[in-house]
């Protein structure tokens, strides 16, 4: 599918390759990730039935929705606002659906309190929006679209506007309902964290397009393109002269070499640059000759937070490495010299976005 707004300037939703195309698996919880402007939220827009695209189409069980409006369609939206009605109880908030669906009271009632006691709210009917937290206000919502038994549950960055803590808790909750419910959730968030804990797959957009579609842990470490590299943070990402050596791909810059597998899915593609996972970094002995997939560099920041070190270290050349050290390596301070080896599978090779 594909969408430009009228007078939108800069890449549209789907205007280069084949435009915008995915399945989501029935009870997945897919997240749709990426920096703003993106078109992520257009993408989620449209499959709710709010935005109606230039061109392609929305099928949910097979069934083609692009034309029905959203009240027709069986999705439900939770939107970063909440959307309660504020003079409302917390009882016919989460009826409101349901009424304007005509269900008869006792089976509206009886679905109400249902949904309530799934986001922990139970018992709470009487309620006054405003005397609501943050964190139930997000539960509120959920039980409002929740209570009219949607196919898929579309969630517009809905715990954006939550603390740290609460967030988390919200992260579990979600995850809880969707395996209870067996419902779909496509969520869309900016932020990396939040999608990898959440989601079983993700979709990483870039400029009006799908950059990758994969598991958390597959993105994390088999990033394909230099973009999908940084926005994940997998790791520095190192641009340079690659050549093919046998079955490995192999980079040499005047501060040292590296070397490692080349993915089958590189078939065809010039690789443009390549990823040194920050978290598979080890820090060597720094002697002997510098070996392949090792570096030499001095500390120049390091930071704690909490339970790692992470350190930003140079080489002579100037080329900045990020990775991260346990608390074994609590005696290393800015300004120390460090060798730094990675194994060969851990060095990833990656292409440009526009080749991808």
């Amino acid at each position: 599918m594909a969408k430009r707004y009228p007078g939108q300037r800069g890449p549209a939703l789907g205007e280069t390759g084949n435009g915008v195309s995915f399945d989501v698996d029935k009870g997945e919880l897919f997240a749709l990730l990426g920096p703003s402007g993106c078109g992520k939220t257009t993408t989620l827009r449209i499959i709710g039935g709010f935005v109606t695209p230039d061109k392609g189409s929305v099928l949910i069980d097979d069934q083609d929705v692009t034309g029905l409006p959203a009240h027709r369609r069986p999705t439900n939206t939770v939107f970063q606002s909440y959307a309660l009605f504020p003079h409302m109880r917390l009882g016919a908030n989460t009826a409101f659906g349901l009424e304007m669906a005509g269900i008869a009271r006792k089976e509206r009632d009886e679905r109400v309190s249902e949904s309530l006691q799934m986001v922990g709210l139970g018992g709470m009917e009487k309620s006054r929006v405003s005397e609501l937290s943050g964190g139930q206000q997000q539960r509120a919502a959920l039980a409002r679209a929740l209570a009219t038994g949607p196919k898929i549950l579309l969630l517009d960055e809905p715990l954006g506007a939550l603390d740290l803590k609460l967030r988390r808790q919200m992260q579990d909750e979600i995850v809880r309902i969707k395996e209870q419910t067996g419902t779909t959730f496509i969520h869309v968030t900016h932020d990396q964290e939040e999608a990898c804990a959440m989601a079983d797959r993700i979709a990483i957009m870039d400029r009006g397009r799908i950059a990758q579609i994969d598991t958390p842990e597959e993105l994390y470490r088999s990033p394909r393109t230099a973009y999908v590299a940084k926005f994940i943070n997998a790791g520095t990402v190192i641009a340079g002269d690659v050549q093919r050596a046998g079955s490995d791909l192999r980079m040499e810059t005047p501060d040292f070499t590296l070397e490692g597998p080349a993915p089958g899915w590189l078939a065809g593609m010039p690789p443009l640059a390549a990823v040194l996972p920050r978290t598979r970094a080890e820090i060597v002995d720094p002697g002997g000759p510098l070996a392949v997939n090792q570096i030499d560099g001095v500390i120049r920041r390091r930071v704690f937070t909490g339970s790692q070190y992470e350190l930003q270290v140079a080489t002579a050349n100037g080329t900045e490495i990020e990775v991260v050290a346990g608390l074994d390596f609590a005696d290393l301070h800015d300004g120390n010299s460090v060798r730094l080896g990675w194994r060969r599978d851990d060095v990833k090779f990656v292409v440009d976005s526009d080749a991808a």
